[in-house]
């Protein structure tokens, strides 16, 4: 078992900042159409962490064109090119699953302010 959790430890990757729910974040993702490749930027809250180690996703919601549109990204892959934390968010829960009914202002999420 520990070969296992060792051949683990080497791919789980370090560059990228700790993720919490209610964020607002831009993910890079590396997009592959036909033989060219390029990168796409998702935008929007973090609705969702679920796993541990290489299994972990997260879950990023944003309203597009009136749809709401959801994204489940591997935090491990080597298809997310990189993530950006616009903002930090304030919740009381660990799932913002209630977010998918509210529309507008009622889908907003109070902004983490630092005290320094």
């Amino acid at each position: 078992m520990d070969i296992l959790k060792s051949i683990e430890n080497e791919q789980i990757r370090t560059d990228l900042p700790k993720l919490e729910i209610g964020d607002f974040i831009k993910v890079h993702a590396k997009i592959k159409e036909g033989t060219r490749e390029r990168i796409q930027v998702f935008e929007g809250t973090v609705i969702a962490l679920k796993g541990s180690g290489l299994k972990e996703t997260f879950t990023v919601r944003r309203i597009s064109y009136g749809v709401g549109v959801e994204r489940v990204f591997p935090v491990n892959s080597p298809r997310v090119d990189r993530i950006d934390v616009v903002r930090k968010g304030v919740v009381r829960r660990a799932k913002l699953y209630y977010l998918r009914d509210r529309v507008g202002k009622a889908a907003k999420i109070k902004e983490k302010l630092d005290r320094k």
